[in-house]
């Protein structure tokens, strides 16, 4: 359930009524019967390696600023994940990448802002330069055998199981 229930009807204006409906205590509009489902986030990464090194990049945003984590972002409504977690990996190292596979689908939201619903692909990478951007402040690849400090639980998750 989301910690700010909706107050008012997105639709005709009206304030909302907390109902019991579908199992779940949800906003209703009295006026136009309109009622709140809290869709799922959905966050997409890519695990790309070179030289059996693996690409991070480091957050500038809470929660975790100064830690590293798979280039990964929230999908857009209407967005492949695949293709959102390509266009995440370009905003945040710079570096274009094509997707090649899926790895593993994980939920469980670890902090307020997160993802229900992270989906990490393998990709290898087509072009651009290496260069941090977007909410990244660093960008690099690393041994498997010597990562910095990790953002995410996730993350931490699909590293320990790369070969």
């Amino acid at each position: 359930m989301t910690d700010k229930p909706v107050r008012f009807c997105p639709y005709c204006g009206t304030a909302t009524r907390m109902q019991y409906l579908f199992g779940a205590q949800r906003a209703v509009c009295p006026a136009c019967g309109w009622r709140h489902f809290e869709d799922p986030k959905v966050a997409a990464a890519v695990v790309v390696r070179r030289d059996g090194l693996v690409l991070l990049n480091r957050r500038v945003n809470e929660p975790f600023r100064g830690k590293w984590s798979l280039p990964a972002g929230f999908v857009d409504a209407h967005e492949d994940p695949a293709r959102a977690a390509e266009r995440e990996c370009l905003e945040e190292t710079g570096l274009r990448v094509r997707v090649t596979g899926l790895l593993d689908v994980l939920a469980g939201r670890e902090h307020s802002h997160g993802a229900d619903i992270f989906i990490v692909y393998t990709a290898e990478i087509t072009g651009g330069v290496l260069q941090a951007g977007d909410d990244a402040d660093d960008a690099g690849f690393f041994p498997l055998d010597g990562l910095p400090p990790l953002a995410f639980e996730t993350t931490r998750q699909i590293l320990n199981r790369l070969p």
